[in-house]
């Protein structure tokens, strides 16, 4: 089991930026796919981003692709987001999960969970 923390999150401006970070202990993380998540007050969890092991491979939910980037230093045992041209929409606590293995797979694969950072973005 891998002990996830995720870190950075803070009130932003409409059109800011921001980058968290998850960083991994327990085990290294490049034996796991790793992803980001986000709930917004009143709503679901949801899938924002996912990497394979090693970064080769990425994908995105249509509601931050061309916005954020998802990266990862295995050497730092780290996964980070970097969030551009925030807007209110974007307000969640973000969570970062793992899912054990090279392939992304789905993203209700993925467990883990950190305790999540919260991102608030004003008009």
């Amino acid at each position: 089991q891998v002990h996830l923390v995720e870190s950075g999150g803070a009130l932003v401006q409409a059109g800011g930026s921001l980058r968290l970070s998850c960083t991994g202990s327990g085990r290294a993380l490049r034996h796991y796919a790793l992803g980001w998540f986000r709930q917004a007050p009143g709503k679901g969890r949801e899938f924002v981003a996912l990497i394979t092991w090693n970064g080769g491979d990425t994908s995105y939910s249509d509601s931050v692709k061309d916005r954020f980037i998802i990266a990862r230093d295995n050497d730092q045992n780290t996964m980070y987001l970097q969030m551009n041209n925030l807007n209110p929409n974007d307000t969640a606590v973000y969570y970062c999960a793992a899912r054990l293995g090279y392939a992304m797979g789905s993203s209700d694969e993925y467990g883990d969970w950190g305790q999540g950072t919260q991102v608030t973005v004003s008009a």
